[in-house]
């Protein structure tokens, strides 16, 4: 058997990712794919944390007239419908699994408690990171980068809908030029559009590696996790 390369890891799903091919609401098909490809990794020993969005549900900064910080707190409660999603997925295929969020719903899932994280963890559970940070004003890819620094992840697995990071929109713009590898500066004075500002900081400051690759493909979270280059590396 192929040997990762990571022990911790933080993958990072988009909404949009987690929408397949629709463009609102869940695709059950791709949500169990997710959980499969998840299921085979933690089965490497791999430890997996996942922080996901909720843009499939709900847009907050683009709501026009709306108070930007309402908005964004209705997000936050949007990624936790994308997080029981998954997590009934993986635990149907056998797969500890624990939901926490950053805004506390006891009913529901744990309150984001970094030492319990991280304990699960060691004890090979998955554990899902919902609600952002907790706070208006910033996304979940500020919310991946802060928990993957949080928890001492090697890396940061950013799944997308486009296979790596271009210079524009490459489903808009055919002359769109694909980067193989960035560093965290490149990213920042580029203004590419991988996550935004404060999270490419982040893991500049705290050197945490980004691979940025496409969902789409069966098997490319395995593929990353065994060193494969595919998709845009980001790094120092």
């Amino acid at each position: 058997m192929a040997t990762p390369i990571y022990k911790r890891v933080l993958l990072k799903l988009s909404g949009e990712a987690l929408a397949g091919d629709k463009k609102f609401g869940l695709d059950t098909n791709t949500v169990n794919v997710i959980a499969n490809q998840v299921k085979e990794i933690a089965l490497m020993g791999v430890q997996i944390a996942i922080v996901v969005g909720g843009g499939n549900f709900w847009r907050g900064r683009t709501s026009a007239g709306m108070d930007k910080a309402t908005a964004d707190y209705m997000g936050m409660t949007a990624t936790v419908l994308n997080g029981l999603a998954l997590q009934d997925s993986l635990e149907n295929v056998g797969v500890a699994t624990r939901l926490q969020t950053a805004i506390e719903m006891k009913q529901i899932a744990e309150p984001y408690i970094r030492r319990r994280a991280i304990r699960h963890l060691e004890k090979d559970r998955i554990v899902i990171f919902a609600g952002g940070t907790g706070n208006p004003f910033f996304t979940t890819d500020t919310a991946a980068s802060l928990r993957a620094a949080e928890i001492d992840a090697e890396v940061i697995l950013l799944a997308k809908k486009v296979d790596a990071v271009y210079d524009k929109d490459p489903t808009n713009d055919s002359t769109a030029k694909k980067f193989k590898s960035l560093t965290y500066i490149e990213v920042l004075k580029l203004g590419l559009k991988v996550m935004d500002l404060t999270a490419v900081s982040l893991c500049m400051e705290n050197s945490i590696p980004i691979k940025v690759f496409g969902l789409k493909t069966p098997e490319n979270i395995k593929r990353v996790i065994l060193g494969e280059e595919i998709g845009t590396s980001i790094s120092g």
